[in-house]
Protein backbone atom coordinates (compact mmCIF):
# COMPACT_ATOMS: atom_id res chain seq x y z
CA UNK A 1 0.00 0.00 0.00
CA UNK A 2 1.41 3.34 -0.83
CA UNK A 3 0.24 6.61 0.21
CA UNK A 4 1.97 10.11 -1.17
CA UNK A 5 1.72 11.75 2.52
CA UNK A 6 1.84 10.62 6.23
CA UNK A 7 -1.23 12.49 7.58
CA UNK A 8 -0.42 12.87 11.41
CA UNK A 9 -4.36 12.03 11.60
CA UNK A 10 -5.91 9.29 10.81
CA UNK A 11 -9.88 8.72 11.03
CA UNK A 12 -11.69 5.85 10.15
CA UNK A 13 -15.14 6.59 9.43
CA UNK A 14 -16.28 9.35 6.89
CA UNK A 15 -19.86 9.38 8.58
CA UNK A 16 -21.33 13.01 9.76
CA UNK A 17 -18.51 12.69 12.68
CA UNK A 18 -15.34 11.43 10.80
CA UNK A 19 -16.35 14.63 8.41
CA UNK A 20 -16.78 16.55 11.37
CA UNK A 21 -13.48 15.62 12.65
CA UNK A 22 -11.60 16.28 9.19
CA UNK A 23 -13.32 19.81 8.71
CA UNK A 24 -11.87 20.67 12.50
CA UNK A 25 -8.30 19.23 11.49
CA UNK A 26 -8.61 20.52 7.86
CA UNK A 27 -8.91 24.89 9.66
CA UNK A 28 -5.72 23.83 11.72
CA UNK A 29 -3.85 23.09 8.83
CA UNK A 30 -3.34 19.20 9.90
CA UNK A 31 -3.01 16.85 7.11
CA UNK A 32 -5.94 14.11 7.29
CA UNK A 33 -6.61 10.99 6.20
CA UNK A 34 -9.59 9.52 6.33
CA UNK A 35 -10.31 5.64 5.69
CA UNK A 36 -13.64 3.91 4.35
CA UNK A 37 -14.46 0.59 2.58
CA UNK A 38 -14.88 2.49 -0.97
CA UNK A 39 -12.43 4.88 -0.95
CA UNK A 40 -15.51 7.63 -2.00
CA UNK A 41 -16.45 10.33 0.72
CA UNK A 42 -17.74 14.38 0.67
CA UNK A 43 -14.43 15.55 2.23
CA UNK A 44 -12.88 19.08 2.36
CA UNK A 45 -10.33 20.02 -0.09
CA UNK A 46 -7.06 18.07 0.78
CA UNK A 47 -8.10 15.08 2.53
CA UNK A 48 -6.99 11.87 1.56
CA UNK A 49 -9.51 9.59 1.32
CA UNK A 50 -8.31 5.12 1.55
CA UNK A 51 -10.10 2.83 0.91
CA UNK A 52 -10.24 -0.67 3.15
CA UNK A 53 -12.11 -2.96 5.94
CA UNK A 54 -11.26 -1.78 9.68
CA UNK A 55 -11.99 -4.48 10.93
CA UNK A 56 -8.20 -6.14 9.31
CA UNK A 57 -5.60 -5.13 11.60
CA UNK A 58 -3.31 -6.06 8.98
CA UNK A 59 -4.98 -2.99 6.52
CA UNK A 60 -5.46 -0.58 9.11
CA UNK A 61 -1.24 -0.92 10.27
CA UNK A 62 -0.53 -0.15 7.40
CA UNK A 63 -2.52 2.68 6.59
CA UNK A 64 -2.28 4.74 9.40
CA UNK A 65 1.69 3.89 9.76
CA UNK A 66 3.27 6.79 10.75
CA UNK A 67 -0.17 8.51 12.46
CA UNK A 68 0.30 10.78 15.50
CA UNK A 69 -3.62 10.41 16.08
CA UNK A 70 -5.99 7.97 14.90
CA UNK A 71 -9.76 8.23 15.40
CA UNK A 72 -11.80 5.67 15.35
CA UNK A 73 -15.45 7.19 14.26
CA UNK A 74 -16.76 4.14 12.72
CA UNK A 75 -20.88 3.14 12.82
CA UNK A 76 -21.90 -0.42 11.38
CA UNK A 77 -25.43 -0.50 10.49
CA UNK A 78 -27.52 -0.55 13.80
CA UNK A 79 -28.60 -3.88 13.20
CA UNK A 80 -24.96 -5.10 13.16
CA UNK A 81 -23.91 -3.68 16.17
CA UNK A 82 -22.94 -7.13 17.79
CA UNK A 83 -21.32 -8.80 14.90
CA UNK A 84 -19.25 -5.69 13.42
CA UNK A 85 -18.53 -3.24 16.28
CA UNK A 86 -15.80 -4.75 18.34
CA UNK A 87 -13.35 -6.23 15.41
CA UNK A 88 -13.65 -2.76 13.95
CA UNK A 89 -12.69 -1.15 17.25
CA UNK A 90 -10.30 -3.86 17.65
CA UNK A 91 -8.58 -2.75 13.92
CA UNK A 92 -8.49 0.57 15.03
CA UNK A 93 -6.34 0.03 18.58
CA UNK A 94 -3.89 -2.21 16.57
CA UNK A 95 -3.15 0.15 13.95
CA UNK A 96 -2.46 3.16 17.05
CA UNK A 97 -0.83 0.47 19.33
CA UNK A 98 1.74 -0.22 16.11
CA UNK A 99 2.14 3.49 14.91
CA UNK A 100 2.37 4.84 18.74
CA UNK A 101 -0.24 6.93 17.86
CA UNK A 102 -3.10 8.39 20.24
CA UNK A 103 -6.60 7.26 20.31
CA UNK A 104 -9.34 9.03 20.28
CA UNK A 105 -12.88 6.96 20.40
CA UNK A 106 -16.32 8.44 19.60
CA UNK A 107 -18.91 7.18 21.93
CA UNK A 108 -22.18 7.48 23.29
CA UNK A 109 -24.17 7.36 26.36
CA UNK A 110 -25.82 3.94 26.01
CA UNK A 111 -23.59 2.46 28.61
CA UNK A 112 -25.28 4.40 31.25
CA UNK A 113 -28.58 3.06 30.92
CA UNK A 114 -32.00 4.86 32.03
CA UNK A 115 -30.78 8.11 33.75
CA UNK A 116 -33.48 7.18 36.87
CA UNK A 117 -34.29 11.24 37.22
CA UNK A 118 -30.39 12.17 37.38
CA UNK A 119 -28.31 13.64 34.94
CA UNK A 120 -25.15 11.49 33.62
CA UNK A 121 -21.45 12.78 34.42
CA UNK A 122 -18.51 10.84 33.69
CA UNK A 123 -18.88 9.05 37.09
CA UNK A 124 -21.88 7.71 36.03
CA UNK A 125 -21.98 3.28 36.78
CA UNK A 126 -22.64 1.28 33.56
CA UNK A 127 -26.02 0.10 33.95
CA UNK A 128 -26.83 -0.55 30.83
CA UNK A 129 -30.56 -2.38 30.18
CA UNK A 130 -29.85 -3.16 26.56
CA UNK A 131 -27.78 -5.25 24.30
CA UNK A 132 -26.32 -1.97 22.49
CA UNK A 133 -25.90 -0.64 25.50
CA UNK A 134 -23.72 -3.31 26.93
CA UNK A 135 -22.06 -3.63 24.15
CA UNK A 136 -21.18 0.51 24.29
CA UNK A 137 -19.77 -0.14 27.70
CA UNK A 138 -17.76 -3.12 26.96
CA UNK A 139 -16.14 -1.57 24.02
CA UNK A 140 -14.89 1.31 26.40
CA UNK A 141 -13.51 -0.92 29.30
CA UNK A 142 -11.78 -2.66 26.80
CA UNK A 143 -9.66 0.45 25.34
CA UNK A 144 -9.47 2.05 28.73
CA UNK A 145 -7.54 -1.05 29.75
CA UNK A 146 -5.29 -0.51 27.24
CA UNK A 147 -4.37 2.44 28.32
CA UNK A 148 -4.08 1.00 31.56
CA UNK A 149 -1.81 -1.24 30.46
CA UNK A 150 0.52 1.08 28.72
CA UNK A 151 -0.12 -0.37 25.04
CA UNK A 152 -1.91 2.77 24.02
CA UNK A 153 -2.86 6.59 24.88
CA UNK A 154 -6.91 6.45 25.05
CA UNK A 155 -9.44 9.12 25.25
CA UNK A 156 -13.21 8.63 24.79
CA UNK A 157 -15.65 10.99 23.92
CA UNK A 158 -18.97 10.67 24.74
CA UNK A 159 -21.99 12.62 23.38
CA UNK A 160 -25.74 12.13 23.16
CA UNK A 161 -28.28 12.10 20.32
CA UNK A 162 -26.80 14.37 17.70
CA UNK A 163 -27.68 16.95 15.80
CA UNK A 164 -26.58 18.79 12.89
CA UNK A 165 -25.34 19.22 8.80
CA UNK A 166 -25.50 15.44 7.71
CA UNK A 167 -27.46 14.08 10.88
CA UNK A 168 -29.24 12.26 8.60
CA UNK A 169 -32.12 9.61 9.44
CA UNK A 170 -30.32 8.29 13.07
CA UNK A 171 -30.45 11.69 14.52
CA UNK A 172 -33.94 12.63 16.42
CA UNK A 173 -33.58 15.96 15.43
CA UNK A 174 -32.82 14.81 11.52
CA UNK A 175 -34.36 13.87 8.36
CA UNK A 176 -37.77 13.26 10.26
CA UNK A 177 -37.45 17.30 11.18
CA UNK A 178 -36.15 19.59 9.17
CA UNK A 179 -36.87 18.72 6.02
CA UNK A 180 -40.54 19.21 7.13
CA UNK A 181 -40.18 22.57 9.07
CA UNK A 182 -38.72 23.93 6.15
CA UNK A 183 -41.71 23.11 3.47
CA UNK A 184 -44.39 24.08 6.03
CA UNK A 185 -45.50 20.74 7.18
CA UNK A 186 -45.82 18.48 10.49
CA UNK A 187 -42.40 17.66 11.45
CA UNK A 188 -42.04 13.86 13.62
CA UNK A 189 -39.86 12.69 16.49
CA UNK A 190 -39.38 9.78 18.81
CA UNK A 191 -40.56 9.86 22.16
CA UNK A 192 -42.02 12.37 24.58
CA UNK A 193 -41.13 15.47 22.71
CA UNK A 194 -42.13 17.44 26.35
CA UNK A 195 -38.74 15.82 28.60
CA UNK A 196 -35.81 17.49 28.49
CA UNK A 197 -33.50 16.09 26.45
CA UNK A 198 -29.63 16.63 25.38
CA UNK A 199 -28.34 16.80 21.78
CA UNK A 200 -25.16 17.38 20.78
CA UNK A 201 -23.90 19.40 17.93
CA UNK A 202 -22.46 17.71 15.18
CA UNK A 203 -19.19 20.24 14.78
CA UNK A 204 -18.95 20.32 18.24
CA UNK A 205 -18.22 16.88 18.08
CA UNK A 206 -15.94 17.09 15.47
CA UNK A 207 -13.99 20.21 17.57
CA UNK A 208 -13.76 18.36 20.62
CA UNK A 209 -12.61 15.13 19.30
CA UNK A 210 -9.95 16.98 17.32
CA UNK A 211 -9.46 18.73 20.77
CA UNK A 212 -8.87 14.81 22.52
CA UNK A 213 -6.58 14.27 19.99
CA UNK A 214 -3.78 16.67 21.08
CA UNK A 215 -4.30 17.94 24.49
CA UNK A 216 -1.92 16.63 26.94
CA UNK A 217 -4.91 15.70 30.13
CA UNK A 218 -6.85 14.33 27.03
CA UNK A 219 -5.88 10.42 27.28
CA UNK A 220 -7.11 7.62 30.01
CA UNK A 221 -10.69 8.93 30.51
CA UNK A 222 -14.07 9.61 29.37
CA UNK A 223 -15.26 12.96 28.25
CA UNK A 224 -18.54 13.82 27.51
CA UNK A 225 -18.89 16.32 24.45
CA UNK A 226 -19.92 19.55 24.86
CA UNK A 227 -23.64 20.42 25.16
CA UNK A 228 -26.27 23.16 25.55
CA UNK A 229 -25.83 23.64 29.85
CA UNK A 230 -29.76 24.85 29.57
CA UNK A 231 -31.09 21.71 28.68
CA UNK A 232 -34.20 21.99 26.48
CA UNK A 233 -36.88 19.65 25.38
CA UNK A 234 -37.33 18.36 22.07
CA UNK A 235 -40.22 20.48 21.76
CA UNK A 236 -38.30 23.33 22.50
CA UNK A 237 -35.74 22.86 20.08
CA UNK A 238 -38.48 21.86 17.26
CA UNK A 239 -39.64 25.03 17.84
CA UNK A 240 -36.24 27.27 17.74
CA UNK A 241 -35.85 25.27 14.57
CA UNK A 242 -38.91 26.39 13.26
CA UNK A 243 -38.68 30.43 13.71
CA UNK A 244 -34.71 29.39 11.81
CA UNK A 245 -36.63 28.55 8.77
CA UNK A 246 -38.08 31.94 8.89
CA UNK A 247 -41.87 30.70 9.88
CA UNK A 248 -43.85 32.42 13.06
CA UNK A 249 -44.80 30.95 15.55
CA UNK A 250 -44.48 27.33 16.76
CA UNK A 251 -43.58 24.07 14.52
CA UNK A 252 -46.24 21.61 14.19
CA UNK A 253 -45.02 18.99 16.11
CA UNK A 254 -45.88 14.92 16.29
CA UNK A 255 -44.80 11.50 18.13
CA UNK A 256 -44.43 8.64 16.22
CA UNK A 257 -46.70 6.18 17.71
CA UNK A 258 -45.60 3.40 19.33
CA UNK A 259 -47.29 1.04 17.89
CA UNK A 260 -46.39 2.61 14.06
CA UNK A 261 -42.63 1.93 15.65
CA UNK A 262 -43.09 -1.69 15.96
CA UNK A 263 -45.30 -2.23 12.57
CA UNK A 264 -42.25 -0.31 10.80
CA UNK A 265 -39.91 -2.29 13.38
CA UNK A 266 -41.36 -5.07 11.63
CA UNK A 267 -40.29 -4.78 8.19
CA UNK A 268 -37.20 -2.19 8.61
CA UNK A 269 -34.03 -3.45 10.58
CA UNK A 270 -32.54 0.15 11.86
CA UNK A 271 -36.21 1.26 12.91
CA UNK A 272 -36.29 -2.33 14.93
CA UNK A 273 -33.22 -1.29 16.94
CA UNK A 274 -34.69 1.95 18.11
CA UNK A 275 -37.59 0.48 19.83
CA UNK A 276 -35.35 -0.87 22.99
CA UNK A 277 -33.76 2.52 23.27
CA UNK A 278 -37.39 4.34 23.79
CA UNK A 279 -36.21 4.83 27.13
CA UNK A 280 -34.22 7.74 26.49
CA UNK A 281 -37.50 9.98 25.30
CA UNK A 282 -39.90 8.77 28.15
CA UNK A 283 -38.32 10.84 31.07
CA UNK A 284 -35.85 13.40 31.03
CA UNK A 285 -32.17 12.55 29.74
CA UNK A 286 -29.60 15.13 30.44
CA UNK A 287 -25.85 14.87 29.93
CA UNK A 288 -23.74 16.91 32.02
CA UNK A 289 -20.13 18.35 29.78
CA UNK A 290 -19.07 20.39 32.59
CA UNK A 291 -15.74 18.64 32.94
CA UNK A 292 -14.80 19.44 29.43
CA UNK A 293 -15.50 22.49 29.44
CA UNK A 294 -13.89 23.34 33.12
CA UNK A 295 -11.06 21.25 32.43
CA UNK A 296 -10.15 21.54 28.47
CA UNK A 297 -12.12 24.76 27.73
CA UNK A 298 -14.50 23.18 25.10
CA UNK A 299 -17.09 24.85 24.97
CA UNK A 300 -20.62 23.92 22.98
CA UNK A 301 -21.99 26.41 19.93
CA UNK A 302 -25.07 27.87 20.92
CA UNK A 303 -27.93 26.09 20.81
CA UNK A 304 -29.56 28.83 18.18
CA UNK A 305 -26.65 29.20 16.82
CA UNK A 306 -26.59 25.60 16.07
CA UNK A 307 -29.71 24.92 14.57
CA UNK A 308 -29.55 28.09 12.72
CA UNK A 309 -26.66 26.36 10.85
CA UNK A 310 -28.33 23.14 10.99
CA UNK A 311 -31.67 24.59 9.01
CA UNK A 312 -29.34 26.52 6.32
CA UNK A 313 -27.60 22.77 5.82
CA UNK A 314 -30.67 21.01 5.41
CA UNK A 315 -31.60 23.95 2.68
CA UNK A 316 -28.53 24.48 1.13
CA UNK A 317 -29.08 20.13 0.62
CA UNK A 318 -32.84 20.89 -0.98
CA UNK A 319 -31.93 23.18 -3.57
Amino acid sequence: MKHTTTPRHVIFGSGAVGTAIAEALVRRGEPVRIVNRSGRADVPDGVEVAAGDAADPAFTTAVAAGAAVVYQALNPPYHRWQQEFPALQAGVLAAAEASGARMVSMDNVYSYGPPGGRPFTEETPDAATTRKGRLRGRMAQDLLAAHKAGRVEVAIGRASDYFGPRGGAQSNLGDLVFPALLAGRTATVLGDPDQPHTYTFIPDIGETLALLGRHPDAPGRVWHLPNDPHTRTTRQLVDLAHRATGRPGSARLRRMPTLALYALGAVNRTVRELIEMQYEFAEPFVVDSTLVRDLLGATATPVEEALERTVAAYRAMAK
